[in-house]
């Protein structure tokens, strides 16, 4: 089972969205989940994490403008996208079970979800 990404949409540039990630099980006995975006003709790219204990972990590109976070009642990941600008413009992909080593996190590559659009008008 995978995780299920929601809250994608199109928002204008300087807006707001919130994504969120339903984890196929409990967040206590996953090591850190984490969200990824796929730019058009791009690659995927790293965005945001958040460990098990709570760290979390930021691309530069996003820093002071995104937030994940967490609610362990509702198994969920968020991610709050402040700030958006058009190059934030891509498929936002959630990761479940990933590890982290010494170059950053590393995806468990048999648990993405199935991706939500973010479009951000200039």
């Amino acid at each position: 089972v995978q995780p299920v990404e929601s809250g994608g949409g199109l928002v204008q540039a300087g807006g707001s969205l919130r994504l969120s990630c339903e984890a196929s099980r409990t967040l206590s006995a996953i090591n850190a989940m984490a969200w990824y975006r796929q730019p058009p003709g791009q690659q995927r790219e790293f965005v945001a994490s958040i460990a098990r204990g709570g760290t979390t972990t930021y691309a530069d590109s996003v820093k002071g403008r995104f937030t994940i976070s967490r609610d362990k009642d509702k198994n969920t990941v968020y991610l709050q996208m402040n700030s958006l600008r058009a190059e934030d413009t891509a498929v936002y992909y959630c990761n479940e079970g990933g590890t982290y080593v010494s170059g950053g996190y590393l995806p468990n590559r048999r648990s993405w979800g199935q991706g939500t659009q973010v479009t951000v008008s200039s």
